[in-house]
C-alpha cells in the first residue's frame, strides 16, 4: 500500500480524482467499459465533486456501491442511494448502476442478487473510506476477514452509529439503523486497484491504527496494506497522529 499525504482537502480530492480518473480511462481504452465501487458519507465530498468533472466517457461505466442501510428509503437524507444519485449519477449520466436497496422484503437475498452481478466480471477500482472507528464500508470491529461473501448483513456497532449522527445524517443516535448491508473485506479487496480517500482530524486515530498496529479484524481498514495497488490518500489533519510520514505534504 501507497500513503500520499496533501497538505488539505482539496489537494488530496484533486490527486485522488486524477488517479481514479486514469484508471477508468485505462479500463474504458482496454476493454471497452470500466466497473467501480463508490463509497459514500462527508469524507467522500469533494473526491466526487471533483471527479464528476473529470472527462471520462461516463456511459462505459458501471458503478456498484459499497453499504446502504436496512430499513431506511431512498428519500431518507442519510439514504446512500440518495447519495450516490445526487452526487455521482445525476451529475455525470451514468447509467448502468446496481444499488442496494436497504427496504427489499429479504435484504439477504437482495445481497445476492447484486453480489452475483458485482462478480460476473472483474472490478476495476474502489472507492473507499475508513471510519472513525476503523470500520472498511460498514464493517466494524471485528470485521470479518473470512467471508467469500460478496455482500453481508451486518450489525453497527454504537461508535459507527455515533459518527453517522456527528456527520449530520441523523438528529440522534436513536433514528439511526442497527443493521446495513456492507459488501465484505474480501470482496473489497478482489479490486484491481483501490483509492482510499481519508480527510479531516476526525478520522487521525483510525489512520494511525490502521497503519501502524498489527493487521488485525480490531482495526478493520489495517487489511488494506496487505493489497499491493492501494493508495491512501490523507490529508494533514487525517496524518497528524502518525509516527512516521511516508510523504512530505503536498
Amino acid at each position: 500500500m501507497k500513503v500520499e499525504i496533501f497538505r488539505d482537502k482539496a489537494s488530496l480530492a484533486q490527486a485522488a480524482a486524477q488517479r481514479a480518473s486514469e484508471v477508468m480511462h485505462a479500463a474504458i481504452t482496454g476493454r471497452g467499459r470500466a466497473r467501480i465501487i463508490a463509497a459514500t458519507g462527508a469524507s467522500q465530498f469533494e473526491f466526487l465533486e471533483t471527479l464528476t468533472k473529470a472527462d471520462i466517457d461516463w456511459n462505459k461505466v458501471e458503478l456498484f456501491h459499497l453499504d446502504e442501510y436496512i430499513g431506511l428509503p431512498m428519500n431518507h437524507p442519510a439514504s446512500f442511494r440518495k447519495y450516490l444519485m445526487e452526487r455521482l449519477i445525476s451529475k455525470t449520466g451514468i447509467t448502468r448502476y446496481h444499488f442496494l436497496d436497504g427496504n427489499a422484503p429479504n435484504p439477504a437475498e437482495m445481497a445476492r442478487q447484486v453480489g452475483a452481478e458485482l462478480n460476473s466480471s472483474i472490478i476495476d477500482v474502489a472507492f473507499v473510506g475508513i471510519g472513525e472507528n476503523g470500520h472498511l464500508a460498514f464493517n466494524d470491529p471485528p470485521a470479518d476477514f473470512e467471508t467469500e461473501q460478496p455482500y453481508l448483513i451486518v450489525a453497527l456497532d454504537e461508535a459507527c452509529r455515533r459518527q453517522q449522527v456527528g456527520e449530520g445524517w441523523f438528529s440522534d443516535i436513536s433514528q439511526v439503523p442497527r443493521q446495513a448491508v456492507s459488501m465484505s473485506v474480501r470482496q473489497i479487496l478482489k479490486a484491481k486497484e483501490i483509492v482510499a480517500v481519508v480527510p479531516d482530524a476526525r478520522k487521525a486515530r483510525a489512520v494511525k491504527a490502521c497503519l501502524e498496529s498489527e493487521i488485525t479484524p480490531s482495526f478493520p481498514a489495517s487489511i488494506l496494506r496487505t493489497h499491493a495497488n492501494t493508495t491512501l490518500y490523507l490529508d494533514n489533519a487525517s496524518a497528524s497522529l502518525l509516527s512516521e510520514r511516508a510523504h512530505s505534504a503536498r
